[in-house]
């Protein structure tokens, strides 16, 4: 039996295997969004069609996280993301061999459903597993994800410099990542009681009433709106309003990768040392000044210093939001998350046209301080993320039999 306050092997395997699950979803979610123009040219789509094929894979992903909440009342979510994730790197592959309409329609439909599914199912049990550790991890989970995101941008720049067909460029990327993932899932674990008394989150119990979640669920869809800015208007932006180059202008979304990276890589330490409320207070005061410096930016080189910013502050809310959402509910914390994790498509599906139609109407600068006044209403929503257990670490840890969430 592991002592109390150590973490035994099964976690430890546990929390390395998802780790592999949330790297491998960044790279195939990069490989996908990242190559959007070849896509539209291998099957021909217009630029009239195109915005419902992009916005038909959030709302999937919604139904999809919508129905895993429901299954997950029979089944563990490790059973989930052990099916949902072949299913994903499955469609990414079938969105690149295709070359008739209703492939790619069938490919990125399977693919948002199975990646709300993956989503839901990956945060619930890093909140599960973080309960268990008795420490904050959740960064480190999407730590992975920002550096899976950052190969696969970097395997669609080199598939894209080498003129490769979609299907060539996935193909070498879902042979490595399919086997590796279903055998990291052997030791999927979500923290339960188990051989070694390790603690986990359980599932029976308590409602998840709307109301009292409502305040994360708004964090959560401001931290998309303002991800979604990043992701579709940086480079436009900056060789646009700015006047940088088209080179340049590929810049900014890369330096935003690497700094959410860095921010998440580190975040755990600011969790246990400040708490979960202070880091993310600081996270949204920082990702503002980010807008407000690229809102003001005389040039470029200001410009890509205001993305920086951006990276490093809202890298840390989003993980933060589902840990909360386990803290606030103990006893029903998947059903939590995966309500929760609807609001992430929700934010990105309404981030992108708000700027278009605020830049359209205005200014594109003026455009930059919509997102920010969002991200700052965070500010009134941080007493969520507060509670004595927030911390998880330096000496704040609750004895291992307890429920830490």
């Amino acid at each position: 039996m592991t002592p109390p306050g150590a973490v035994g092997p099964g976690l430890r395997y546990g929390r390395a295997s998802l780790a592999l699950s949330f790297g491998a979803q960044g790279v195939a979610f990069a490989l996908l969004v990242t190559r959007i123009p070849a896509l539209q040219d291998q099957y021909g789509i217009s630029d009239g069609l195109l915005p419902a094929f992009l916005a038909a894979v959030p709302v999937l992903a919604g139904v999809g996280s919508v129905f895993t909440g429901k299954l997950v009342g029979r089944v563990r979510p490790g059973v989930v993301l052990r099916w949902a994730q072949p299913l994903v790197l499955l469609a990414l592959l079938g969105a690149g061999a295709g070359r008739e309409m209703w492939q790619v329609a069938v490919a990125l439909g399977v693919f948002g459903l199975a990646v709300g599914a993956l989503d839901a199912s990956m945060n619930m049990m890093g909140v599960s597993l973080q309960r268990a550790y008795g420490r904050s991890i959740m960064l480190g989970f999407h730590a992975a994800f920002s550096f899976g995101g950052i190969v696969g941008a970097s395997l669609a720049w080199a598939g894209a410099r080498w003129d490769l067909s979609l299907f060539v460029s996935y193909l070498p990327v879902v042979a490595v990542l399919l086997p590796a993932v279903l055998v990291g899932s052997r030791w999927y674990t979500e923290g339960r009681e188990g051989e070694e008394g390790e603690v986990g989150g359980a599932r029976a119990g308590g409602g998840v009433p709307f109301g009292l979640l409502l305040p994360l669920c708004l964090v959560m869809c401001f931290a998309y709106i303002g991800d979604a800015t990043v992701s579709n208007w940086s480079a436009k932006y900056l060789q646009d309003v700015l006047g940088s180059s088209e080179q340049l202008a590929t810049v900014p979304y890369n330096v935003y990768m690497v700094t959410t990276l860095l921010g998440r890589a580190v975040g755990d330490l600011g969790v246990r040392r400040f708490g979960a409320a202070a880091v993310v207070r600081g996270g949204s005061l920082l990702a503002a000044c980010g807008f407000a410096v690229v809102a003001g930016a005389p040039g470029a080189w200001v410009g890509m210093l205001g993305f920086t910013l951006l990276g490093l502050g809202l890298c840390v809310i989003v993980p933060q939001t589902f840990a909360a959402a386990g803290r606030m509910f103990p006893g029903n914390s998947d059903a939590a998350v995966a309500r929760l994790n609807i609001f992430n498509y929700v934010g990105f599906l309404v981030g992108s046209p708000l700027v278009g139609v605020v830049g359209d109407a205005w200014s594109y600068r003026g455009a930059m301080l919509v997102p920010m006044v969002l991200v700052l209403v965070t500010l009134v929503y941080a007493r969520s993320f507060a509670s004595e257990t927030a911390r998880y670490g330096g000496g704040h840890e609750r004895p291992r039999t307890a429920d830490v969430g």
